[in-house]
């Protein structure tokens, strides 16, 4: 057996070097066992993108199928995940098959002869996501100055290469002041969201020069103009503040409806 304590700083190093990296990975704790099972509640491990461990054990193979799918949900839609991996015939005494989810708990079939139960909690870390916030503005300075204490890696130029999956969001609020020159920027680094601070009326007018320009309709089309949710936001801090809401429901996966746009900044 590996010392808690060793393995905890094997693991630590590890994602330490995932995180340099740029890469998502999962922690996985064994939190209940129930029967016969080859590892006990606090067991660890750290796994890849790819749903494979990379350090620490959780047991024999009984658990890895389940394990790994429940790490690539994690990951692809950025929620801790439970899973309790249990023999057939506990499954069917629960009124539950394989793949059901019951009150946030994922089940799945053990097959091992042991037939143990062993619940397991998944957390997924995903690379810091990137926010590039073009111009200088007041709205761009006040959204610079927040956007970090929500966890965005924040920059001022537009980013010539994509680091793993980090997310890359560019905020255009240069207000003015070399506007299309900023969306040109934005659409051929082709980040994941583009959003654009100024008034219906006025992202029109640049898209059809954007689009003479030869820039792709559809891409045109999908940057978010007016930026940020509808508020009621006036000051440059409260518009800020509805760009970062905004943010938040982009990087938790969420849909933007329609009727949730900034209203009309006049520029």
């Amino acid at each position: 057996m590996i010392p808690a304590e060793l393995l905890d700083t094997e693991l630590a190093e590890t994602a330490q070097m995932l995180r340099q990296r740029q890469e998502p990975f999962a922690f996985a704790t064994i939190v209940r066992t129930a029967g016969l099972t080859a590892a006990k509640p606090g067991a660890k491990a750290l796994l890849s993108a790819d749903g494979t461990i990379v350090q620490g054990w959780l047991g024999g193979g009984c658990t890895r199928g389940a394990v790994k799918r429940a790490a690539l949900t994690a990951l692809s839609e950025g929620t801790p995940q439970l899973v309790s991996v249990a023999p057939e015939d506990l499954l069917e005494q629960r009124g539950v098959a394989p793949g059901d989810e019951v009150d946030g708990t994922r089940y799945a079939r053990n097959g091992c002869p042991s037939r143990g139960t062993v619940d397991i909690f998944i957390e997924p870390c995903l690379p810091v996501p990137e926010l590039t916030v073009l111009g200088t503005s007041p709205v761009a300075q006040t959204l610079a100055r927040l956007a970090p204490q929500f966890h965005w890696s924040v920059g001022s130029t537009v980013p010539t290469t994509h680091a793993g999956a980090q997310q890359r969001v560019i905020v255009i609020a240069t207000q003015g002041q070399g506007d299309l020159d900023a969306l040109k920027s934005a659409l051929d680094a082709t980040p994941d969201y583009i959003a654009f601070v100024g008034s219906r009326l006025k992202f029109a007018t640049l898209a059809d020069k954007l689009i003479a320009a030869g820039h792709p309709p559809d891409d045109v089309a999908n940057v978010h103009a007016p930026a940020g949710l509808d508020l009621g936001a006036v000051t440059p801090e409260e518009i800020a503040l509805s760009i970062l809401a905004q943010l938040v429901r982009v990087r938790r996966k969420r849909p933007t409806p329609s009727q949730l746009s900034q209203p009309e900044v006049r520029t």
